[in-house]
């Protein structure tokens, strides 16, 4: 498979594609000025503590108050917190590999009885800030390597179940053992499997160094603070994607050009040839045919072969997905078998729209009815294989009596949609507005109050141009019938910045009434 980064870099963003055989599959959108990414450890302070949700919010410095719940805290809250403590103390000699670490706090225990108001505390963003809803935050803290996830306050050695040989998992726990030093832990990533001892040692330092640096912050900086930021949007996906099918991560900016080949120098410095600076006239998402895709992607309705096609609707508390065969229904006979060709081809869809749009949360999928228990099976597992290369967490049920399929999936930042497009002003999303007939109702009964109470014999009227040319049609126009009912002078102008349900009325020396 032909697998390439492409990033394009703007003054306000950072936009990242991933196409696999030239077809889009991953889109990521980061703010420059937003400072707020999953990784990120911050000193915050609490703000409130919520004894019913048992739970606690916390200012991180975001415009919404961050949320912790009490399972979030994480089994070494105490050792943590004690820590923090002496660190914002401006203790000097508190050294890590030394601390004593606290007895592990239990799964069913009251937030109120750890935190309190205005005490500070050290998260980490577990979930960006989604809609309404401020940062998930969590205080079992870990950083992400290339090799390996560094675990502070465990001692603690986990591998990969992907890792199968025991031998291979032998050798590496062996070499965690010996570089580790007491109160971290590391779970070994699938990445780390024929590496050398020295990229295992040099990943497993650096994280080390990383975490120290962030406790020697928290003793000279005052919360809200950032302790410790995770790499950039583009450097992330390099960590937990790159692999020998890369054939090319192209950058269209010699800043993050140099970045990124740096980074890439560190962790695989066979593949920094990979990396190419874009230099071409055309905007790069053009000349590698991201752009049309993301306008023909981004739609509600997603077209399939042969006339079929998908309609995808986004929710507060889900995201619902309807398969339609189209007019294929018309040219088959076997329904049975064309129903199932179609399930098979959104299928494949549906993983990869998942994956693009970044969907999260509860997802339904009505696919079309199949009678036999085999097709439906089949489905099932195919399902699960389209979504096997997925890396966000995500549980998918059998079909349902009813004929749906539900899926969870991860969900740590908000859908890529979200950042592509904005709310319709006037319809408020839902795609419909006012119909003529209700805003003429409404216009003449403000008619009626203007000439009728207080008295005016001549109004300026100024709508959108789709209203206007409603008002105006026709020899027995609405404008000329009202003027012949209420007996005044009736003037219809266009103004451009109206809406289609927006109006207004000006008296005889162009005064706006209220």
């Amino acid at each position: 498979m032909n697998r390439e980064l492409i990033i394009n870099v703007s003054k306000s963003e950072i936009t990242i594609a991933l196409a696999e055989d030239k077809r889009l599959v991953e889109l990521g959108k980061e703010s420059v000025k937003d400072g707020f990414s999953v990784g990120d450890i911050y000193l915050g302070r609490v703000r409130k503590i919520m004894p019913g949700l048992n739970a606690a919010f916390v200012n991180i410095g975001h415009e919404k108050e961050a949320f912790i719940h009490y399972l979030d805290l994480g089994p070494q809250f105490a050792s943590l917190q004690k820590l923090v403590g002496q660190l914002a103390g401006h203790k000097k000699d508190v050294r890590f590999d030394t601390f004593k670490l606290e007895q592990p706090i239990g799964k069913t225990g009251k937030i109120g009885n750890l935190l309190t108001t205005g005490q500070p505390i050290m998260v980490q963003i577990a979930k960006e800030a989604i809609s309404t809803k401020g940062p998930r935050l969590t205080s079992d803290i870990s950083l992400a390597g290339r090799n390996v996830v560094l675990i502070p306050f465990s001692n603690k050695i986990s591998i990969s179940q992907k890792i199968r040989s025991n031998e291979e998992r032998k050798r590496l726990k062996k070499i965690a053992m010996s570089i580790l030093p007491r109160n971290y832990g590391v779970i070994i990533r699938t990445a780390a499997q024929g590496k050398n001892d020295t990229d295992i040692g040099q990943d497993i330092t650096s994280l080390i160094e990383k975490w120290e640096g962030a406790l020697r912050n928290v003793s000279t900086l005052e919360p809200p603070a950032l302790l410790l930021g995770e790499m950039n949007r583009a450097n992330t996906i390099l960590r937990d994607s790159l692999n020998g099918s890369f054939s090319a991560i192209v950058v269209d900016d010699k800043d993050m050009y140099d970045e990124v080949r740096e980074y890439i120098r560190v962790i695989s410095p066979e593949q920094e040839k990979i990396v190419k600076l874009f230099k071409g006239k055309v905007p790069v998402f053009d000349q590698y045919d991201i752009s049309r895709q993301i306008k023909s992607l981004f739609s509600k309705y997603v077209s399939l072969k042969r006339g079929a096609y998908l309609i995808i609707e986004h929710t507060e508390a889900m995201n619902v997905i309807d398969v339609n065969s189209g007019n294929r229904a018309k040219v088959a006979d076997d329904q049975e078998s064309t129903a199932m060709d179609v399930n098979l081809m959104a299928a494949e869809e549906i993983a990869r729209q998942l994956r693009l749009r970044d969907m999260g949360g509860l997802i339904i999928i009505d696919f079309i009815d199949l009678h036999k228990a085999e097709n439906r099976l089949k489905l099932y597992k195919t399902m699960q294989e389209l979504m096997a290369g997925d890396k966000a967490k995500h549980t998918i049920l059998p079909l349902s009596k009813f004929g749906l399929m539900q899926i969870t999936r991860q969900r740590v930042r908000p859908e890529a949609i979200e950042h592509l497009e904005e709310v319709c002003p006037m319809c408020g999303g839902t795609g419909k507005v006012s119909s003529t007939i209700s805003i003429e109702r409404e216009l003449e009964n403000m008619i009626a109050y203007y000439v009728g109470e207080k008295k005016i014999r001549l109004l300026k009227l100024l709508v959108s141009p789709y209203v206007a040319a409603y008002l105006k049609r026709g020899v027995l126009s609405v404008r000329f019938r009202w003027m012949y009912k209420y007996r005044f002078r009736l003037m219809v102008g266009i103004d451009q910045s109206l809406g289609v349900v927006e109006y207004k009325f000006l008296d005889r020396k162009g005064r706006k009434l209220l």
